[in-house]
């Protein structure tokens, strides 16, 4: 566990980000005034993962093509 003074933090933000991101640490804390005050850690959950996310939530029907002149109407204006 590193300890920086939130001065340090605020000039080398990218640099403690890296060290957390790459996993060089597990744990930043930032003091003000010797005191600790916040945590720099990395985020435990898989954000990137979007595939799936509303299964479930909608119904494709079996034509989804059925409305596609309506909606084309609808984007150029009821051209």
């Amino acid at each position: 566990m590193q300890t920086v003074s939130l001065f340090d933090a605020k000039t080398h933000l990218s640099r403690l980000i890296d060290q957390i991101a790459t996993g060089a640490e597990n744990e930043i804390v930032i003091s003000r005034n010797g005191k600790p005050v916040a945590r720099l850690v990395p985020i435990q959950e898989d954000v990137s993962r979007r595939i799936g996310l509303a299964r479930g939530e909608f119904e494709v029907p079996e034509n989804i093509d059925t409305h596609n002149a309506e909606v084309a109407s609808l984007f150029l204006g009821g051209q």
